[in-house]
């Protein structure tokens, strides 16, 4: 009689320590990352202070160091989520996968394709006669650097995947406008950039629900959806190939070669050939034996998908380090030559930088913004998820094509909100559907064979609306982040300007 009071009274004991050992160590995981990023901070400082020994200028460059390694932290933990994000939240990829991958040829992309000359003041911003001053523009630039990053910082902690690109291009043009006045300012290269907010995620949207619709109508709602997706997978596969390949001659590898439009029109279109003559009979030998259901279609698509979140990866590391980097490098230039130019080519060391603290912030911090784009926008799986993968790549080809500045991270966000509102409003007025799914409902009731199916069919309506609903709490938190985000880095970067001025 008395053992069972004890035992109840040491049970709750132990659980108070349970509780308490877990809180304790969820505590010590919130402040271990924070952490280890000042920690990579520090040895970005160290890192650089080794090149510059002995330089007059050596302690603001080991700063600017420290300001770039801080902005490349925070390129990984919000920019990366958009070329893993969906490959994650279709199941293709677990989360540590997905961490590894991008970290892998992010920083591959960055140190073999990256690095070409970069433009100091970011594409064109503002005119470098304007701000001849070398210790005017040094302060500029580090305080572009100090706004983006903190800009794309808070970002990332209300969970808002926004464009680094647009983000510096706005640190860049507060300080432009801080230092020399409205006039400083390109704006005609800031009108074509404010236009790119709409362009690319408008484009980016139009072009997955366009595969989606594709996928759909000739593959998910035909009644054979087996002899379909051997019909179609290569199909699209080769689009995927040719796609990414030239995505990658364009975007990529500027670096290493340097490729026409026509070359690079003719390996997109080879590439592209000679998947589809190597993955049809793959194909058709993977779908036997499957199920004449969409899960089956669906595990066609996991690998491509992992290629995709690969090459992606790939790209914008060789492209978007300069986010993080160029200010930097603009900096290390100035101090040292004391001269103002147009262009310079980037430092290994710097670009060392860039590419190991974007791939530590995607590790860090990466698996938040992952999320949000992969699982809590509307829900994806490896169909959707491929169209959103495809679309980038080819969002990407048709923007360069016709001269438009884009986002990638627009462009990704864009396509999944695409996917989601074409999903809505096909189930709502798709007659191909409606009648699919009438045929999919007799021959249920004709297999109960007396047996009633209503209550099984009855919950799917209300089921396929909760999950095909586009979230609109993050639709909203995101349009209204990208619409912000050049003013708000603009702004902060005026102001951090001038208090770095009026200091030194």
């Amino acid at each position: 009689m008395t053992d069972t009071p004890r035992k109840q009274t040491l049970d709750k004991d132990l659980d108070k320590f349970v509780r308490l050992e877990e809180a304790a160590g969820s505590v010590s995981r919130d402040f271990a990352r924070p952490g280890f990023a000042i920690l990579f901070i520090a040895a970005a400082a160290l890192f650089a202070s080794l090149y510059v020994i002995g330089e007059q200028n050596g302690a603001l460059i080991v700063a600017a160091a420290t300001l770039g390694g801080y902005m490349a932290l925070n390129i990984g933990a919000n920019d990366v989520a958009n070329n893993v994000g969906p490959a994650v939240g279709s199941k293709a990829l677990s989360m540590f996968g997905a961490l590894v991958i991008a970290a892998v040829f992010e920083s591959a992309g960055a140190l073999i394709a990256g690095g070409d000359v970069v433009g100091t003041i970011s594409k064109g911003i503002i005119d470098p006669a304007t701000v001849a001053d070398s210790g005017t523009f040094i302060w500029a630039m580090m305080a572009a650097l100090i706004s983006s990053a903190m800009w794309v910082n808070l970002a990332t902690v209300l969970g808002a995947p926004v464009s680094t690109t647009h983000s510096v291009v706005g640190g860049v043009m507060g300080a432009g406008i801080a230092a020399a006045g409205f006039s400083a300012v390109n704006w005609p290269t800031m009108g074509a950039i404010a236009a790119s907010w709409i362009i690319s995620p408008v484009l980016g949207g139009i072009i997955g629900a366009a595969f989606l619709a594709f996928i759909k109508i000739n593959i998910i709602y035909r009644d054979d959806k087996i002899a379909a997706a051997r019909r179609w997978v290569p199909v699209l596969l080769a689009i995927m190939a040719a796609a990414f390949t030239a995505y990658l001659a364009m975007k990529g590898l500027k670096k290493i070669i340097h490729l026409n439009g026509l070359a690079i029109l003719g390996i997109g279109l080879a590439a592209g050939a000679i998947t589809y003559v190597t993955t049809r009979p793959l194909i058709r030998r993977q779908s036997e034996g499957m199920e004449n259901r969409n899960q089956s279609v669906r595990k066609l698509f996991n690998i491509p998908l992992i290629c995709s979140a690969a090459l992606l990866s790939f790209a914008h590391g060789a492209n978007d380090v300069a986010n993080a980097v160029g200010p930097l490098a603009a900096v290390v230039h100035t101090a040292e030559a004391g001269e103002v130019l147009t262009k310079v080519s980037i430092p290994f060391w710097v670009m060392l930088i860039g590419a190991a603290g974007i791939s530590f912030g995607l590790l860090l911090f990466g698996p938040k913004l992952i999320r949000m784009v992969g699982e809590q926008i509307t829900k994806l799986n490896p169909m959707r998820a491929y169209c959103v993968a495809l679309s980038a790549a080819v969002t990407v080809i048709i923007a360069s094509w016709l001269g438009l500045p884009v986002s990638s991270t627009h462009i990704a966000v864009g396509a999944v909100f695409g996917v989601g509102f074409f999903r809505e409003w096909y189930t709502a007025r798709s007659k191909r559907r409606r009648d699919y799914m009438a045929r999919k409902y007799n021959s249920r009731r004709r297999q109960t064979e007396g047996r009633d199916p209503q209550p099984a069919i009855a919950a799917q309506p209300e089921e396929a609306r909760r999950r095909m609903l586009v979230r609109r709490a993050h639709f909203t938190t995101i349009v209204a982040a990208w619409v912000v985000t050049v003013p708000a880095a603009a702004a902060l970067s005026a102001v951090t300007f001038l208090l770095l001025d009026a200091a030194f």
